[in-house]
């Protein structure tokens, strides 16, 4: 229970007893009197000791020209579009490293990239799934060595089990392709900028001295094996006794997402399905690596856009019927498998053209 007030502190409220029309006695104040005295603002409620001037919200007003601040998905997209590339990029497997020479007789050190049946797989789109990107899929994967419902994923679009799946955002609708088409070498063009990103080769766990690059210790003069240890952690006092967070200390090393940004292409080849690149790219020979047009430069020009497009339509003409194709055959095996038959037709032998007795017409 509050402790009461003196009776000192009653007589501010004696004109506004006289004036409110409550009848009330006078030794208990009415509590509808104290409501407009208590404060209404604070640090909970927006108030600040900062002058105006130092506030930093005080640049970021409409009325100083900018446009009124927006929130949702689709201003999120609209922030993001100049940094979103305007088509999707490929996978492929990082071979090694050579070294060009240049007109003027340089040594240019370069990495050779392979595309390894690189297909379309989906695409995403604003209405569905809040943005637009497009699934590659790289190689093929051992049907054995896949789950049920990814088989099913991969029967729907008529396309063999992929080794490796990612996602390419791109920045609208006119970035999507076909799903089931192939994707060369030619996607990109000599002299393009592209940013390449993999997963860089893993160490285990290692110490301050290779992790970090610290010097290490003293080899003599009173250092009893510490040679290569990283030494004082932080303060015993004054600082929390504590380690801060972030401290460089031993650790796993390696095996982290890198990014090589705006590495020229040196070199196209659709016979041999790479491209070369110039300078380093993160990861062990074998590992599987993004390539994408550069964030920081500007796009390809749009002729060159448009020529790698209609080159997709000429060599997958039909991409959309064998899709629809397969989403068709996928629904019959569905049923079938609900029903039992599948044993029955692959014990006859079923070839993909010729018609199956019941629902299904193909066995993946």
């Amino acid at each position: 229970m509050a402790p009461r007030l003196p009776t000192r502190c009653w007589w501010q409220f004696q004109s506004h007893t006289q004036l409110s029309t409550l009848t009330r006695p006078r030794t208990s104040p009415p509590s509808l009197l104290l409501l407009p005295r208590t404060t209404t603002r604070g640090v909970k409620y927006g108030w600040s000791t900062l002058s105006p001037r130092a506030k930093v919200t005080r640049f970021n007003q409409v009325t100083a020209g900018l446009p009124k601040p927006t929130t949702g998905p689709a201003a999120a997209l609209e922030r993001r579009k100049n940094t979103t590339p305007v088509r999707a990029g490929v996978l492929a497997v990082k071979k090694g490293m050579t070294a060009f020479m240049g007109k003027a007789g340089a040594r240019i050190p370069c990495t050779v990239l392979q595309l390894d049946r690189v297909q379309t797989v989906a695409n995403k789109t604003r209405a569905k799934n809040g943005y637009w990107a497009v699934q590659v899929g790289l190689g093929e994967k051992n049907p054995d060595n896949v789950t049920a419902p990814l088989l099913g994923y991969f029967e729907a679009k008529g396309i063999a089990p992929k080794r490796e799946l990612a996602e390419f955002k791109v920045r609208d609708e006119s970035g999507l392709l076909p799903v089931g088409v192939q994707l060369l070498p030619d996607w990109f063009h000599v002299g393009q900028w592209v940013d390449v990103r993999a997963n860089s080769r893993g160490m285990g766990f290692a110490g301050g001295m290779k992790r970090h690059g610290f010097k290490g210790q003293e080899a003599s003069h009173g250092n009893s094996l510490n040679h290569r240890t990283i030494g004082s952690l932080g303060q015993s006092q004054g600082g929390g006794s504590r380690v801060y967070p972030g401290k460089k200390m031993p650790g796993r090393m390696g095996n982290q997402r890198v990014t090589m940004q705006n590495l020229p292409v040196l070199m196209v080849d659709n016979d041999l399905g790479i491209v070369v690149v110039k300078g380093c790219v993160a990861g062990p020979k074998g590992c599987v690596v993004k390539i994408q047009d550069a964030v920081k430069k500007p796009p390809p020009p749009e002729k060159f856009v448009e020529h790698t497009k209609k080159a997709l339509e000429e060599r997958f003409p039909d991409a959309a019927e064998m899709l629809e194709a397969a989403r068709k055959r996928h629904l019959e095996l569905k049923e079938a498998r609900k029903e039992g038959r599948i044993a029955q037709l692959l014990a006859a032998g079923v070839k993909e053209d010729a018609p199956i007795p019941g629902d299904a017409s193909v066995v993946y």
